[in-house]
């Protein structure tokens, strides 16, 4: 994982392939417990649930989501409520995952750890 904390997210306008799954794999070991999903369109993410004691814990996890995503200019798809949030993380301009997506994974990751 720390060669992905010392990473900053590219900025992505396509025109690249998205990783395939033994890409995805090898990746998906240097972040802790994201799963791998496919949605309807068959476009991979990561995917990670967290739980948290109250309504504010999950809030300011949430808050510090998005300053991480702002800073990487790489922003998941974001659900929380009260003892909860859910992180969905993918390259909507490739319409799959990349390096990016496992960056981000890490740093936030980094927000539980610290």
């Amino acid at each position: 994982m720390i060669d992905l904390l010392n990473k900053k997210c590219v900025p992505c306008e396509g025109g690249v392939l998205p990783f395939d799954i033994s890409e995805i794999h090898k990746y998906q070991k240097k972040v802790d417990d994201w799963d791998i999903f496919t949605d309807e369109k068959k476009i991979f993410f990561l995917n990670k649930k967290f739980k948290f004691k109250n309504f504010l814990d999950s809030q300011n996890f949430i808050n510090k989501v998005g300053q991480i995503s702002e800073n990487e200019g790489h922003h998941p798809d974001i659900s929380f409520g009260w003892g909860y949030a859910e992180i969905k993380i993918t390259t909507h301009a490739i319409e799959g995952l990349s390096e990016n997506d496992f960056i981000l994974a890490a740093k936030i990751d980094q927000i539980i750890n610290a």
